[in-house]
């Protein structure tokens, strides 16, 4: 990418955003303004960037450098097929503006979810204690972006001591062409709290645009949270999407993240534990086919001592595709006794496929048990002739083991309908594969 084609593709942006931005400044129009500000001090990031040396996002710079506009033609029919039979409280969001006719939601008095205009007026003050403290943007243009062009967000504050039986959906559809979409999330669980929530991207078109996301979770102690992060965009799309996750004592975050569609895909999770005896378990799987990329960072900084973390990734990569993992655990002076594990696994289905993966530890304390390890490979050939053996075909028995291979992370998702939807969906893109 021409540092030239960068500069000018987030001048453009920063042309967009002043005409946009003249309210009067309250202290969410301050978070913004300081926002865009970082991004007129910073550039794209490019493949002589290290956290990007595999990842070339230079063809987005090429698209339409117009944001989304409010979409209101949709009707609950056309997305039916898209909702979660087990969620009761639904916030849909139409290229990345808020649709109260297409959302549904359960008592408040049980669970606190809605979007920013409402939260505004109820829980400003909670709202500014929160808003861009876990996702920094002053080293990060794609955060940068989001804040500066914030129009609204998903929120949901479990309430204290409350189980929420049912998960929350927050579907984020994109049905413009060469436009980019700014979704926000913000959940905050209070102390022992228990929620669950699936944060869905789906495209109704083929089409190119650009998703740019971040999400920010703040668990107070004893809290616990189950995060269910599924990408299923249009194959010509952009999604680049940052999170950050905040445990305090005794806190728990399970997480599984699954990527299958967009062009190219960047995922940023980080998991700070901030607190004691805190917790995550931090699983992903990236199917991906044709010239997909998909491209996932993570990192799980142990701060305080007695954490435990546990992290599985898994990559099945077909045709000319490209998978990368980079997993980052750092144990701090301070976090003695931590537990820590981290996989990653990876599946080549064609001569032409490739993956690149890194998993890291930085361990600056003495008292503390951790792992990692990285395997690549195909399937095996043992496996497959058992299975014709007994009667499979090479074709049937490639799919099934792929299937498996897959099939590990996928159930783990705690959402019945949405597990059966993704394992059918991995099934479907399983069969026939040949090395």
């Amino acid at each position: 990418m021409s540092e030239t084609v960068a500069t000018d593709y987030l001048d453009c942006l920063l042309k967009s955003w002043s005409t946009k931005s003249n309210e009067p400044l309250s202290w969410l129009n301050q978070l913004r303004a300081r926002a865009i500000d970082h991004v007129s001090t910073q550039r794209l990031p490019t493949k002589r960037d290290e956290e990007w040396r595999f990842t070339d996002i230079s063809a987005l710079t090429r698209l339409s450098f117009q944001s989304a506009q409010p979409h209101t033609n949709l009707q609950t029919q056309d997305i039916e097929h898209l909702y979660l039979k087990e969620a009761k409280s639904s916030l849909v969001f139409v290229d990345g503006y808020y649709s109260p006719q297409l959302s549904t939601h359960v008592d408040p008095a049980v669970l606190q979810v809605g979007n920013l205009s409402t939260f505004l007026l109820t829980h400003a003050s909670v709202l500014e204690s929160h808003f861009g403290q876990y996702v920094k943007f002053d080293n990060n243009v794609f955060a940068a972006l989001n804040t500066a062009f914030l129009r609204d967000c998903a929120l949901i504050i479990a309430p204290k001591n409350t189980a929420i039986a049912e998960p929350v959906h927050l579907l984020f559809i994109a049905t413009q062409s060469e436009v980019t979409c700014y979704p926000r999330c913000l959940i905050i669980g209070e102390p022992g709290s228990n929620v669950t929530f699936v944060e869905d991207y789906v495209s109704l078109r083929e089409t190119a645009y650009v998703t740019n996301s971040v999400t920010e979770i703040s668990l107070s102690a004893n809290a616990h949270a189950r995060h269910i992060r599924i990408q299923r965009e249009s194959a010509q799309a952009y999604h680049l999407a940052n999170c950050a996750v905040s445990l305090a004592h005794g806190s728990n975050y399970q997480s599984v993240s699954i990527s299958l569609g967009a062009q190219i895909s960047r995922y940023n999770l980080n998991v700070q534990l901030v607190d004691e005896a805190a917790e995550c378990t931090i699983d992903g799987l990236a199917l991906i086919s044709d010239n997909q990329l998909a491209d996932t960072h993570t990192c799980i900084d142990h701060i305080k001592p007695n954490g435990i973390s546990r992290q599985q990734h898994k990559c099945i990569v077909n045709d000319k595709a490209h998978a990368v993992f980079n997993g980052k655990i750092i144990v701090r002076p301070y976090a003695q006794q931590t537990n820590s594990s981290q996989s990653s696994r990876n599946l080549l289905l064609s001569k032409t496929a490739q993956i690149d993966t890194k998993p890291q530890l930085e361990i600056f304390a003495d008292d503390v048990k951790c792992a990692h390890g990285a395997t690549v490979g195909q399937l095996d050939q043992e496996e497959i002739f058992y299975l014709q053996s007994r009667g499979l075909s090479e074709a049937t028995a490639r799919s099934l083991l792929t299937y498996a291979f897959g099939a590990e992370i996928i159930d783990r998702i705690p959402v019945s309908s949405l597990r059966q939807q993704l394992a059918q969906t991995v099934l479907n893109q399983t069969r026939g594969n040949k090395l």
